[in-house]
């Protein structure tokens, strides 16, 4: 296909990466819910969502890279896409964590929307990490500490 063909199907570049993260978006949160649903417990949940969410990355690295990049700029193309993505898995992650703050699980005490973003911040610097890495390791086997990260902090409870 002759590199002018294709917009002859999209706009614009940026038309091309807003098709790409709607098409994406749908496929990717479906497999987290799914992930998600199989879970008995908050916990088991959040576990599921984390590693999904590394394992898509990692099978699709180009997608990570190019998923990073947007989300990372000032200006972004498919802002409402991103938007729309980001409120999706914040959703995901209340979720878990109401039902984890319901089933006693997890701390009542603590603020919801910190929890979220300090949940999605770390899987982010996570990829992140990764990429900057070169895929030198597998991404995959940082969900575990991360889970545990979430669950038990970094405080000496004694």
């Amino acid at each position: 296909m002759a590199d002018g063909t294709i917009y002859l199907y999209f706009k614009n570049k940026d038309d091309i990466l807003v098709q790409f993260f709607s098409y994406k978006a749908k496929q990717v949160f479906d497999l987290f819910r799914e992930e998600v649903s199989i879970a008995d417990n908050a916990v088991e949940k959040l576990r599921n969502l984390v590693r999904r969410h590394l394992e898509e990355f990692q099978r699709d690295k180009n997608m990570a890279i190019v998923y990073q990049a947007e989300t990372h700029q000032n200006s972004r193309s498919a802002e409402p896409q991103i938007r729309e993505m980001s409120k999706m898995y914040l959703d995901i992650v209340s979720e878990i964590v109401e039902q984890g703050q319901a089933d006693g699980s997890m701390r009542k005490d603590l603020y919801l929307s910190l929890v979220k973003r300090f949940i999605v911040g770390a899987v982010d610097e996570t990829i992140n990490n990764w990429l900057h890495s070169g895929g030198k390791y597998d991404l995959v086997s940082m969900a575990d500490p991360l889970i545990d990260l979430f669950i038990r902090g970094i405080g000496n409870t004694q």
